[in-house]
């Protein structure tokens, strides 16, 4: 056999793809004791559960993002399916969260509606710390209403998340870009002002300046930050009713005590925000003991998403948005364990085959008994199997052997005074449930 037959036999070992990974073990539990405790937090606010498809048609998210943002542009996952629908991955949740208001007749409940969901969103963008192409989410939205304790209650539920996973300090950067009647008066206005910079823009912003001029205000480029801090300011675009709206949501967050700054530059990068946008800014240091400020998340307000999307009214809404991956990069974020995790105080030793073939049937009557047990079934060595239960700290010890299976009993050792009582396999759930 040549060289050139071996190398085409020759199979590499599959790995997983770029910005995408396997969750293992602890870290598993991590991210499901992340999402119960949002999931507590949510529920305690009102919010109600919702999961909608990872599949969507494409045209739910090009309706609603728009041109000339990343996403649409530059981070779709999409494709033709075999029966020739174009489809695409979910890249965030509010378009599906929409679609599936208004697919599901939700105008006719109460309003608002309140909602959250949480899963895997995928957006093909270049992988790096606390951004990958598949991420987890936890969204929030209140639908159906315009009222300015919406905007307030979307901020309370998520800095209470974050303080609840061990955030301090935050500051709420927030700002209003005004309604359909004054906002394209702004943004006429926020164009001349970068035409007449154009020659010392990036390329992107060239592209945004025809598409999406909102999206120059949101750039990250060095040269582009200078034009920043003499651009129109939405502000004093804003009608006498947004100006309301947005003085009361300040008022809210006075009165909740959420510490705030009014950012002219702040945006958003999807088309469909309007009036209330926001983002949550931790304050660091760097290496130089120098403050930096580090973006954890954000949202808005979006009263005209559900005409984007072929609505024949307007369904004010606002809603945000927690990547966990990036939530996790924080070092004062708990490691939380979910409730399923229960650590338990006693470690199953089994030795023998007689003891095995019984010890299945006194885990499940312990299970029944709520008494969570650490085992490893395929170990024989008594020594080992010690070491293990000292190294994992369990104070307590079920030793199962051949002489136990036919007496029908088990030695219950205390691993801090070693001391040790034989104990009838009928009476072990009330002995442990009586142990300190």
């Amino acid at each position: 056999m040549n060289d050139n037959m071996q190398k085409k036999e020759k199979k590499e070992t599959p790995q997983s793809l770029k910005g995408m990974y396997d969750i293992l073990d602890d870290q598993y539990y991590i991210y499901q004791g992340l999402f119960e405790k949002a999931q507590e937090v949510a529920l305690y606010y009102g919010f109600k559960p919702i999961e909608t498809p990872v599949l969507e048609r494409e045209e739910v998210f090009l309706s609603a993002l728009g041109e000339g943002t990343d996403v649409v542009d530059k981070e779709m996952y999409s494709f033709r399916s075999k029966g020739g629908e174009r489809l695409s991955l979910r890249p965030e949740y509010t378009a599906s969260v929409m679609r599936a208001y208004l697919e599901h007749g939700m105008q006719t409940l109460p309003q608002p509606v309140m909602l959250y969901s949480y899963g895997p969103v995928f957006r093909h963008e270049n992988p790096q710390k606390g951004r990958l192409r598949q991420f987890r989410q936890f969204n929030l939205e209140i639908l159906g209403t315009t009222k300015s304790i919406a905007d307030a209650l979307v901020i309370r539920t998520l800095t209470t998340i974050l303080e609840e996973y061990g955030f301090k300090d935050l500051i709420v950067d927030i700002n209003s870009m005004g309604d359909k009647e004054t906002r394209p008066l702004f943004i006429k206005e926020l164009t001349n002002y970068y035409k007449k910079h154009l020659e010392t823009l990036c390329k992107d912003c060239h592209e945004r300046i025809k598409t999406n001029p909102l999206r120059l205000l949101d750039c990250k480029q060095p040269g582009c930050q200078p034009f920043k801090e003499n651009a129109p300011s939405s502000l004093s675009f804003l009608s006498n009713d947004a100006r309301s709206h947005f003085k009361e949501v300040l008022q809210y967050l006075e009165e909740m005590g959420i510490q705030y700054r009014i950012n002219n530059s702040l945006v958003r990068g999807l088309d469909y925000y309007s009036r209330t946008v926001f983002e949550v800014i931790k304050i660091d240091t760097d290496e130089n003991g120098k403050e930096k400020e580090i973006t954890i998340t954000g949202g808005g307000r979006y009263d005209y998403l559900s005409k984007m999307m072929g609505s024949k009214k307007d369904i004010p809404s606002v809603g945000t948005g927690l990547g966990m991956e990036r939530i996790m990069m924080f070092p004062e974020c708990k490691k939380l364990l979910p409730r399923i995790i229960k650590q338990p105080k006693v470690y199953f030793i089994q030795l023998g085959f007689e003891a095995k073939l019984k010890s299945l049937c006194i885990m499940e009557t312990l299970r029944k008994n709520k008494i969570p047990v650490y085992q490893t079934l395929s170990k024989d060595s008594l020594s080992a199997q010690l070491a293990q239960a000292e190294k994992m700290e369990i104070p307590y010890c079920i030793i199962f052997g051949q002489k136990e299976a036919m007496d029908n009993t088990v030695i219950v050792r205390n691993m801090s005074i070693h001391s040790q009582d034989t104990v009838k396999i009928d009476a072990l759930s009330d002995y442990i449930k009586h142990l300190k």
